[in-house]
C-alpha cells in the first residue's frame, strides 16, 4: 500500500510524491529526488521538522524530546525522518523548494476546447501531457505558444486527471484573453508550470463556507469536484457573486453538484441593482443566508481584491470570524496573493 504525500514548500510550490507502507516521508522524498532538510535522520537533531495538519500518520517513539517535544507533536509538528503516513497527507516544509532541489513541475498541455461562457469569462479545456497531482484550489502558470510569458490560473477541474479546465477572465486587450478569443485553436500546445499556492481545501472537519467572485469560482469548483469524489457529512455552502446576471457561469455544473452532494447548497448574488435577480448587492449583504454559525466554520474565498477586503472587514466588524479563513485575491495579469 502507498499514500500520496503533498509537500508544501514555503515559496508556494507543491510536490506530490508516493510514500510506500513503512517508508518515512524523508526516505520517500529522497527516492523521488527531493532533498528535504535533514542532518541526522535519526530523530535527534530536529532539522527535518515540519508540520502536518491533514491526514493520519505515526511518529513512533524513536525520536528525542529535544528534536520534537510532546507539545509540538500534539500541535501537528512532525519529523519527516520519523513520519510514517497512514493516509494521504499534506506536509508543510519550512524551506523553499529551491533548497530541496524540487522546483515546480513543467509539462505541456494541448488545447481541446475554448469557449466563451459569457462576455467576461472564457473556459479553457486542455489535455495535460501527464496527470498532475495538485491540491484542490491550487493554480499553475500557463504559458503562451512560442513565448516566455505566463499567466496564473486556478484549476476548475479535479486533481489527478489529464483533462484540465480553467475559467479565465476576458480582459479587454489582455494578452491571454486576446489569444484565447482570436487565435487559440484545438491542438495548440501551452506550457504548464506548477502546482502552486497555499490556497487549497483542507481536511473537512466542520462546516465549510465558500465565497467566489467572478472567475474566482474556478478553484471553488475544483474543491467541490474533490468533494464529489470524497463526500463529507459536513454542510458546504457557496455564495457566488458577480456584477451582472450575464456574468453567472457554470450554473448547470453547480446544480449538478448540489443534486449529487447531499450537504452542498449555493446561492448567487448580483451587484447591479437593476438586475432581475433575487439576491442583489454584495456577498457580504447575504451572509444571513449561511445555514450554519460562522464561528464554527472554515471559510474559503477567491475573488478580486475589493471583494476579499470587504469580506475580511465584514468578519472583523461582525466580531464572529470563522474558525479558519483561507483566501486568494487576484488582479488580471498579476501574481496571485494568498493567505492561509
Amino acid at each position: 500500500m502507498s499514500f500520496k504525500v503533498a509537500l508544501n514548500f514555503e515559496d508556494g510550490v507543491t510536490r506530490v510524491i508516493e510514500c510506500n507502507d513503512d517508508e518515512t516521508v524523508l526516505d520517500a522524498a529522497y527516492r523521488h529526488h527531493v532533498k528535504l532538510p535533514m542532518d541526522c535522520s535519526d530523530g535527534v537533531c530536529g532539522t527535518c521538522k515540519g508540520s502536518c495538519k491533514q491526514g493520519q500518520y505515526d511518529l513512533g517513539d524513536e525520536y528525542v524530546d529535544e528534536a520534537l517535544t510532546d507539545d509540538e507533536a500534539a500541535d501537528g509538528l512532525i519529523l519527516t525522518c520519523q513520519m510514517l503516513p497512514q493516509s494521504d497527507v499534506v506536509v508543510s516544509i519550512p524551506a523553499p523548494s529551491s533548497m530541496c532541489a524540487s522546483g515546480p513541475q513543467s509539462i505541456s498541455s494541448t488545447i481541446t476546447n475554448v469557449q466563451a461562457l459569457s462576455e467576461t469569462t472564457i473556459e479553457l479545456n486542455v489535455e495535460l501531457s501527464e496527470a498532475l497531482d495538485f491540491l484542490p484550489g491550487q493554480y499553475i502558470n500557463l504559458g503562451f505558444p512560442d513565448s516566455q510569458d505566463t499567466r496564473a490560473y486556478s484549476f476548475s477541474s479535479r486533481p489527478g486527471s489529464q483533462a484540465a479546465s480553467f475559467l479565465i477572465r476576458n480582459v479587454p486587450n489582455g494578452k491571454m484573453s486576446t489569444y484565447l478569443s482570436e487565435q487559440a485553436k484545438a491542438g495548440d500546445v501551452l506550457s504548464v508550470t506548477g502546482p502552486l499556492g497555499s490556497f487549497y481545501l483542507r481536511a473537512v472537519e466542520r462546516p465549510v463556507l465558500m465565497l467566489a467572485g467572478g472567475t474566482g469560482l474556478a478553484p471553488i469548483l475544483s474543491m467541490l469536484e474533490s468533494l464529489r469524489a470524497t463526500p463529507t457529512s459536513q454542510p458546504v455552502y457557496l455564495l457566488y457573486g458577480v456584477t451582472n446576471v450575464s456574468d453567472l457561469v457554470k450554473l448547470e455544473a453547480l446544480q449538478e453538484l448540489a443534486d449529487e452532494l447531499d450537504n452542498f447548497s449555493y446561492a448567487t448574488v448580483v451587484v447591479n441593482p437593476d438586475s432581475q435577480h433575487d439576491k442583489l448587492g454584495f456577498v457580504t449583504d447575504h451572509m444571513e443566508s449561511v445555514p450554519f454559525a460562522l464561528a464554527n466554520a472554515d471559510a474559503y474565498l477567491c475573488g478580486p481584491p475589493p471583494m476579499v477586503d470587504a469580506v475580511r472587514q465584514y468578519f472583523k466588524d461582525a466580531g464572529t470570524p470563522p474558525h479558519s479563513f483561507h483566501y486568494e485575491k487576484f488582479n488580471p495579469s498579476t501574481p496571485k496573493e494568498e493567505a492561509a
